[in-house]
């Protein structure tokens, strides 16, 4: 992930919530991941780094990839070694990746590039990377132009008093890379289905709550609780979230004269 602040490791203490609760990703992020890196995932060597519980290691590997996951918390590393014992997990950090140079095709930061040292991560990555290789950075963002959404963060920000993190995503600010890398990018829409526990249970899993403390968060879970019953009366909330990706690669090789 990166540098080891209270704030990043914050989740620690509720892995399996967090595995639990928390939203996937659609099979069209990586369709888009394959467009963008210009080769298929499957038989890709792939460095997940900054994977939590494993949400988007266990994907990737659907998906064919030959993954190692990269996590330096040990409740979060504890809960990816028990759900996928059969994936390589190395406690690091993405600042100073403990691979050797031209080791991975592919480099994944999902939700976690913004905790790192952009300074030290990306030369990292660029280094650890093959020629042509690429890194690929994504988060989930939930969809603000839908209003309870929106209602929904501004409750939050209010209460946390806390203009810069909200619980609903990192924006494309916090991709960070320098002025003259090439990059594309892409936007995924997509929405679930889940239960207003599960919904709330993800809500909690946030830095900002974990930083709040237990009482302040369960104190303003249960009001927020009474708010969504009013918009979801069944009790069945729908998420609507864009994943937004970065890529950028390695430069290739310069050919032989």
């Amino acid at each position: 992930m990166g540098r080891m602040t209270e704030r990043a490791l914050s989740f620690d203490a509720v892995a399996d919530q967090y595995d639990i609760s928390r939203p996937g990703y659609p099979p069209a992020l990586f369709d888009a991941v394959e467009e963008l890196t210009g080769r298929s995932l499957g038989g890709s060597r792939t460095i997940d780094v900054g994977a939590g519980t494993g949400i988007a290691t266990r994907l990737l590997r659907e998906r064919g990839a030959h993954v190692i996951a990269v996590e330096p918390g040990p409740g979060m590393a504890g809960r990816l070694h028990r759900t996928l014992p059969e994936v390589p997990l190395v406690r690091g950090y993405g600042d100073a990746l403990p691979f050797a140079d031209g080791s991975a095709d592919l480099i994944t930061y999902a939700q976690s590039w913004h905790w790192t040292d952009r300074d030290c991560s990306l030369p990292e990555a660029l280094r650890v990377l093959r020629p042509g290789g690429a890194l690929a950075l994504w988060w989930n963002v939930s969809d603000a132009d839908v209003p309870w959404i929106a209602a929904q963060d501004a409750r939050i920000r209010q209460w946390a008093d806390d203009g810069a993190h909200g619980a609903h995503g990192t924006a494309r600010g916090h991709r960070h890379l320098p002025d003259g890398l090439r990059f594309e990018e892409r936007r995924v829409p997509w929405t679930r289905r889940v239960t207003l526990d599960t919904h709330l249970d993800n809500l909690a899993t946030h830095s900002v709550f974990r930083m709040l403390g237990e009482e302040s968060t369960a104190r303003f879970l249960a009001q927020e609780r009474a708010e969504l019953l009013t918009v979801f009366p069944d009790g069945l909330v729908e998420e609507a979230y864009a994943v937004e990706l970065t890529v950028t690669h390695r430069p290739p090789a310069p050919s032989a004269a």
